[in-house]
């Protein structure tokens, strides 16, 4: 399909450059069908029934950005995919100056040794010393803010913990999965109560999220591969809700990728411990899920592709007109929305 079908005008104004306080103070577009609802997202108890699932991921972001030198050139670093104890997938800015055998000069002494370019558009970067990696991240990384945020203001205190989801607890991530930051404990609470129960499970997201799609056409894009893992008991309690009626919601879009990435042929969730690259369009055949709640995605991104193919382009292009025009807020520290196909 043609990239451009998948374009709109977005407002600068309409980016989120923090989150709502609190969390679950957030506005939320209900989308059932092709009727459109404004709501908000403490609402979410009222609008599921008794006995779906809400299916969070449970990734937790690390200070993967990092800035350092390479001689007298400055280099900028973000951490993608973990390849071994000291050795990371990474996009370089100002990758022409950084050639393989280089050393990169962090801060607070971190050094790394520039690897060979890969296929992907980036490089590998081995971090030197005997310290684990994470804590060299902790002393010279900062939390991996969205370009669409960090080229608007600089990474703050409050990011640590404004970027981070209540259910974080696998390290790993570059990106955090933004629609599990409107959730509370309080909210956990109404759902509950309400009957709804939830599930998590883990994909560590990569920095290839934020990347656009250069293709023209969707056949031409390369989705960047990320390390997902849903475990035979989760798997197992997962299909028993689908087999007693419930309906499985994901929370994120990164929730719906590796629960269709896990999912046969006869609608059964199989236990996966794998890399992804799954790539939703319309036409794409839902095999998990029955709703997502996510936030609302850029111009031409595979994720806006994602909820097209689950809700269909026109609803999709009608429902974003209509959230810009009565002033959501977008990305990662934006609103949210409640996608339910009608089927």
């Amino acid at each position: 399909m043609r990239v451009d079908l998948f374009d709109f005008d977005l407002p600068s104004e309409r980016i989120a450059l923090r989150p709502a306080s609190p969390r679950d103070a957030a506005r939320m577009m209900v989308v059932a069908g092709s009727q459109i609802d404004d709501r908000g997202v403490r609402d979410l108890p009222a609008l599921l029934r008794k006995g779906d699932c809400l299916v969070f991921n449970d990734t937790r972001v690390i200070p993967a950005q990092l800035e350092g030198r390479r001689g007298e050139a400055k280099v900028g670093v973000t951490l993608h995919k973990r390849l071994g104890p000291r050795d990371w997938q990474v996009f370089v800015r100002n990758a022409k100056r950084v050639r393989p055998g280089d050393l990169i000069d962090f801060a607070a002494g971190v050094q790394a040794r520039a690897g060979e370019r890969d296929t992907d558009g980036g490089m590998t970067l081995a971090f030197l010393g005997e310290e684990p990696v994470e804590l060299l991240l902790e002393r010279a990384g900062q939390m991996p803010l969205p370009p669409y945020i960090a080229s608007k203001r600089p990474t703050d205190a409050r990011d640590q913990d404004d970027y981070q989801t209540m259910f974080a607890r696998e390290a790993g991530a570059v990106a955090a999965p933004t629609a599990a930051l409107h959730f509370t404990p309080s909210l956990m609470d109404a759902l509950a109560g309400a009957g709804i129960a939830h599930e998590t499970l883990t994909l560590h997201v990569g920095a290839g999220t934020f990347l656009p799609v250069k293709a023209d056409d969707t056949s031409d894009h390369r989705m960047h591969a990320e390390w997902g893992r849903i475990d035979a008991a989760t798997a197992d309690r997962l299909n028993a809700v689908r087999a007693h009626g419930g309906r499985l919601i994901a929370v994120g879009t990164t929730s719906l990728r590796l629960l269709e990435s896990a999912t046969d042929e006869q609608g059964t969730i199989r236990p996966f411990a794998d890399e992804t690259r799954i790539f939703i369009t319309p036409g794409y055949r839902f095999r998990a899920v029955d709703g997502l709640m996510t936030n609302f995605h850029l111009p031409r991104s595979t994720l806006f592709m994602l909820v097209s193919a689950l809700m269909g382009m026109e609803t999709m292009q009608a429902a974003y007109a209509h959230a810009i025009a009565q002033g959501y807020r977008f990305y990662s520290y934006g609103d949210a929305s409640l996608l339910l196909p009608a089927r």
